[in-house]
């Protein structure tokens, strides 16, 4: 286990990289919603988190304008998925459940392992660590929702359990973007205190 925020960083920013790669591939083979929004969340965990290895060193004040600038980053996630649900409103078609369970599965191995390993730093160096962290949490829990929703997609023969899933992603993402946001002030507003 990383014994420094600084390596706990560029582990979970290098494990979201490469499952980003495996997760999108898979989502656009089979069609999903969910797992394209958790695919894109893997790729904006690994920006977030190179963004906050880099920070790390900064000056409070400097490190709560970065929390404010990935409190953004955590938007675009968000608005991928509202457009790809979008895209697939009209005609929601149930996913392949069996590549989507095992995606998902593999999605909450790591995001598991990336949160564990945030665990003990959630609350140091503010924002920067508590986005980092509230990404790996938010996205376990995602990728159990997707498991859900794949089996309800055995089930039911439909496209809107991955749909549903896919948007509440993005809500959870839109959610993180905030507690970031009003992390990054709190820390700005004691720097310049």
């Amino acid at each position: 286990m990383p014994s420094s925020l600084k390596q706990a960083v560029a582990f979970v920013a290098v494990a979201n990289l490469a499952y980003f790669i495996v997760e999108f591939a898979v989502a656009l083979q089979i069609g999903s919603v969910s797992l394209f929004a958790d695919s894109i969340d893997f790729l904006e965990d690994a920006s977030v988190n190179f963004l906050i290895l880099v920070a790390l060193p900064w000056s409070p004040r400097a490190r709560a304008r970065t929390g404010m600038l990935l409190a953004g980053i955590l938007l675009v996630p968000a608005l991928a998925t509202a457009w790809t649900a979008w895209e697939k409103l009209l005609a929601p078609q149930a996913p392949a459940p069996l590549p989507m369970t095992l995606t998902g599965m593999g999605a909450l191995a790591v995001n598991l392992s990336c949160a564990f390993v945030l665990a003990k730093f959630r609350h140091h160096a503010g924002s920067l660590s508590r986005a980092a962290f509230l990404s790996a949490r938010n996205d376990a829990l995602a990728n159990v929702a997707i498991m859900v929703a794949a089996g309800v997609a055995v089930l039911s023969a439909s496209g809107w359990p991955d749909l549903v899933v896919g948007v509440g992603i993005a809500i959870l993402n839109a959610d993180a973007a905030r507690a970031v946001f009003a992390a990054a002030r709190a820390e700005r507003s004691a720097a310049e205190s």
